[in-house]
């Protein structure tokens, strides 16, 4: 049957589902938490996806009959309920679409999001807080969880840095192309003579590495720095330095916690943060041998548009990569970003 946009095969679907519950009744299936874990993980993933096809071809079969009857008897009635059915069965397989687009290696893992400012002082550093409550309201209309786990607030207003954790199913897949820079065109609320500007902030999204996936740092690779934390927190918080800056010498990624209570802890959560950014950069090593992948490199380098937000002459928003645009700036900046990450997966 041919659903979603492609070849979907329910009986694969169930042997599989099968094959993992008869492995999760062996005897010694605990032994490694760790591979049980990811096995009921993937079983439950699936048995989601099945029960989503499942639902789909009932509505249609109820849809076909329905249709039947109104073309035996033009009742309105019928005719009302089966453009209900129809509304219905186009959103509920419109999700179900975006689940299949989420297959990637780490797509179900909780991801890190890291918004820097660009050049432009308070401008960019607006800009940058605008991002950050764009991400986290989206988040928070997934349902997922948010940590703030670093933030470098701005000189007179916004935020110059900031690192957010979002826990959710497939946390990563839906925001891993959002990775760039992003621009916004507008009349500046800090220009008295109301010029417009323009401002750039860059994106960075990387998974959470779990615990089967084995990344090694050495200690002569790395140098730990610890600072005063900045911004609003406790008496602990401010006045000690229990903030910690991990730099990975050999990449030069650049990692920072300042959320926790204690420098341990605080190293702790930075320390995970790189081996996840490490892991990400093995991911886009191993994606660059891509075919796809490699002819789109320079569209989403570093320090290349993906977005352009303009809100002065006019209001539109337009995605670089697909074209994808929409003149809904408010609904957009309010977190309603699910068109255009759905659109960046389709590449």
């Amino acid at each position: 049957m041919v659903l979603l946009g492609g070849i979907f095969d329910p009986n694969k679907v169930s042997k599989k589902i099968q094959y993992l519950k008869d492995i999760s009744e062996k005897d010694n299936f605990w032994d490694n938490s760790t591979l049980a874990s990811e096995t009921l993980s993937e079983k439950s993933k699936l048995e989601n996806v099945l029960k989503a096809f499942n639902s789909l071809e009932k509505d249609l079969l109820d849809l076909i009959d329905l249709y039947q009857s109104f073309k035996n008897d033009e009742d309105s009635k019928i005719q009302k309920e089966i453009l209900d059915m129809v509304k219905i069965l186009k959103k509920n397989a419109h999700e179900a679409k975006f689940q299949t687009l989420l297959s990637g290696e780490a797509d179900n893992n909780d991801c890190y999001l890291e918004i820097h400012a660009g050049a432009g002082g308070t401008e960019s550093q607006d800009w940058a807080e605008m991002l950050s409550r764009m991400y986290s309201r989206w988040g928070e209309k997934k349902n997922f969880k948010k940590n703030l786990i670093h933030i470098s607030n701005g000189d007179e207003a916004g935020i110059k840095s900031v690192s957010l954790k979002f826990s959710g199913e497939n946390a990563y897949g839906f925001l891993k192309n959002e990775c760039g820079i992003h621009r916004l065109v507008r009349i500046s609320p800090f220009d008295s003579q109301k010029r417009r500007h323009t401002s750039f902030a860059s994106v960075w999204v990387y998974p959470e590495i779990t615990n089967s996936i084995n990344i090694k740092i050495e200690s002569k690779d790395i140098r730990i720095d610890t600072y005063r934390a900045s911004g609003a927190g406790g008496q602990h918080v401010n006045k000690t330095d229990s903030a910690v800056r991990i730099t990975h010498l050999p990449s030069s990624i650049v990692v920072q916690c300042q959320n926790q209570r204690s420098q341990h802890q605080n190293r702790a959560t930075a320390y995970k943060m790189l081996e996840s950014r490490l892991y990400e950069l093995e991911l886009r090593k191993q994606n660059e041998k891509n075919e796809k992948i490699q002819s789109q490199k320079k569209e989403i380098g570093w320090g290349n548009q993906i977005r352009s937000y303009i809100l002065h002459p006019y209001k539109l928003i337009k995605d670089l990569r697909t074209n994808h645009e929409s003149p809904n700036v408010n609904d957009i900046l309010n977190g309603e970003i699910d068109d255009f990450l759905e659109k960046s997966l389709s590449l």
